[in-house]
């Protein structure tokens, strides 16, 4: 027996249609613990070098923490990696809801599909009781469509996880959808689901999870819970959830705008999260167990239709809102749900869009390989570009396989505005007035994301941590090289964030608790001790984090032939272009600041010039 672990593998080969259950390896559990750690460790292991992400050999992965699945707050993350899609390295996402919650009562830690199924599929799971099942009814549905028949057939008690019909024609930023608004994103996780012919997971367990204390972790969690309620932070941030920071990021010029064209937009009180709760929502909608639910489920109202919807959340009003000029909350809402019905990525799918849209608005696109005239702030024209993505159709088939590959095919200096690192759109925050953030998106692991580090508050506001970040932001009038001091203290708050962060996603809990509203790291030790009797100081999770940040280069250096320091670039707009308008005119983040920060964070991190980790550091770590 595991404490705080269901004790279980379960693989399933898709091709041979064999179902295999193993006790969970005690070397994962030791070495790393769980949710993140496992994925990276597993995918390390045992993914071919060089397979192609929809080879059947391409392995997918999904896995719980030990702190998943207990009565202590948001305790429902569900972590799942394979080899990404959108980026060619390491990639992985993470969902809350219900679904990983389910996978441990049922007995199992750790899922792994390899092959492919023969036929459209789903895979079905109560308890003991593993089947792959025939899925063609299901086949070209909606996410939400295919989610709600499958609870009909089976039962409410399931959790389901589903893709649209984005994942089902590979494009490389398809999600998976769970719980009527939950996705797991970014890095094409849905497409690698549909090069394996399947289409669902229901899930429903009813075995209970071995823990070291049960009566400590019933009193940890009640105090937990009381802690978290008595956080000032607790009542300002439910009401809104994540769209709560839209006008902040508006005000502080990091909103992005016109496909990051500019960082403000004289209409985002229409976009906000006091418009969701005057236009949109219905009731407020939170994930197990917790304590502040930031859904927010609502119903919009269109031209083109009405939907029920749980959102937006702040991402989804930046990319599909304000990055495609679109300015009505129902709008936004029903694209929000757009994209949910077809399994697309939103953050990937507004950072797409918004490329395509200027791509056409400078002739690079014609009318005959859109399809139609389209143009910015146009719902009709956005609901056009996501549909022929989904169905890759026209200039919809290199749209489909993101901004890098698109401006491949586009060219033209394309590339210059195709906002992404390593493969991977760009997410809310526009950074040409923010060094940290700047340099947190370069670097991240699986490509430009926030989930890996935010620090836009220390770039705008300081800190005695930060030192004057504003050294870092060059003018048009300025563009002197900057003195490596300036920048010291940029790169000791970005890996602290980048440490920091995914951490959660290691115990298998949401970050909010800590993130927004200040729950401190204590109660984490001490949940981990109640439910595993075992002890781990914070910086211990800490250097955890850090050697799987350390694993995942190496995974991208083993599967990108040229993988390197290029690789690690934000796109030529941030440093080539100052912002035309609003609160950071004309400020950018010049090239030779960017090389400086790169030398910088490399040198923290015990990587050569071109990012290759040392020996050093490999050994360091007990990955030499």
């Amino acid at each position: 027996m595991i404490y705080g672990y269901a004790g279980t593998t379960l693989r399933i080969d898709l091709t041979d249609e064999k179902i295999v259950k193993e006790p969970l390896k005690q070397e994962w559990v030791d070495g790393y613990i769980g949710g993140r750690g496992f994925t990276a460790k597993i995918l390390f292991d045992e993914n071919p070098p060089e397979v192609d992400p929809y080879e059947g050999d391409n392995i997918f992965i999904i896995a719980m923490g030990p702190l998943s699945g207990h009565l202590l707050p948001a305790s429902g993350k569900t972590h799942f990696c394979t080899k990404s899609p959108a980026t060619g390295g390491y990639g992985d996402s993470n969902m809350g809801g219900h679904f990983g919650v389910n996978m441990k009562y049922a007995g199992y830690d750790v899922m792994i599909l390899k092959g492919k199924a023969k036929q459209q599929s789903y895979i079905f799971i109560e308890d003991d009781n593993v089947e792959i099942r025939p899925a063609q009814q299901y086949w070209g549905k909606g996410s939400t469509q295919v989610e709600e028949e499958l609870k009909k057939e089976l039962g409410e008690d399931f959790q389901i996880l589903t893709i649209g019909p984005a994942g089902e024609n590979l494009v490389k930023f398809a999600c998976i959808s769970h719980d009527f608004g939950r996705q797991a994103g970014r890095i094409g996780i849905g497409a690698v689901l549909g090069s394996k012919n399947i289409k669902a997971i229901a899930v429903k367990g009813t075995k209970s999870i071995p823990v070291f204390d049960p009566a400590g972790l019933l009193q940890k969690g009640k105090e937990t819970y009381a802690a978290c309620r008595a956080k000032p932070g607790f009542t300002a941030w439910t009401p809104q959830g994540t769209a709560g920071i839209t006008d902040w990021c508006n005000n502080v010029g990091a909103l992005p705008t016109r496909n990051f064209k500019t960082s403000y937009c004289d209409y985002a009180d229409k976009i906000n999260g006091q418009a969701i709760l005057k236009e949109l929502k219905i009731t407020d909608k939170g994930c197990f167990a917790c304590p502040i639910p930031c859904g927010k489920y609502g119903f919009a109202k269109t031209k083109l239709g009405n939907a029920y919807v749980e959102g937006p959340e702040y991402e989804t009003l930046s990319l599909l809102g304000s990055n495609c000029e679109v300015k009505d909350i129902h709008e936004i809402a029903y694209l929000n749900y757009i994209c949910d019905e077809l399994g697309l990525d939103t953050c990937s799918g507004g950072a797409v869009v918004s490329f395509a849209l200027e791509c056409y608005e400078k002739g690079l696109i014609s009318k005959e390989d859109m399809g139609m005239d389209v143009k910015f702030g146009d719902l009709e024209s956005i609901v056009h570009i996501l549909k022929i993505i989904t169905e890759r159709k026209g200039i919809g088939n290199a749209l489909a396989d993101g901004v890098k590959a698109a401006a491949e095919v586009v060219g033209n200096d394309s590339d210059k505005f195709a906002i992404h690192v390593k493969g991977l759109e760009w997410t809310g925050y526009e950074s040409r007035n923010a060094p940290g953030m700047m340099l947190g998106y370069m670097t991240a692991d699986i490509g430009a994301h926030h989930g890996r580090c935010w620090v836009l508050g220390n770039d705008v506001a300081g800190s005695a941590d930060a030192g004057n970040v504003t050294d870092l932001i060059t003018s048009e009038q300025n563009t002197t090289t900057l003195s490596k001091a300036k920048h010291e203290h940029v790169v000791p708050i970005v890996l602290k964030s980048q440490h920091t962060r995914p951490a959660f996603d290691i115990l298998g809990t949401c970050r909010l608790q800590y993130m927004e509203i200040g729950l401190e790291t204590d109660y984490y030790e001490d949940l981990f001790y109640t439910i595993t009797g075992k002890k781990i100081k914070w910086d211990e999770l800490l250097k955890l984090s850090e050697k799987i940040w350390t694993l995942n280069r190496m995974y991208n250096f083993r599967e990108i032939s040229d993988f390197g320091r290029k690789y690690d670039y934000p796109p030529a707009r941030f440093y080539e272009e100052p912002i035309p308008d609003g609160p950071n005119k004309g400020h950018f983040i010049a090239l030779d600041v960017i090389e400086q920060m790169l030398d910088e964070y490399y040198s923290a991190r015990g990587w050569d010039n071109n990012g290759y980790p040392t020996e050093e550091t490999l050994i360091n770590f007990g990955l030499a």
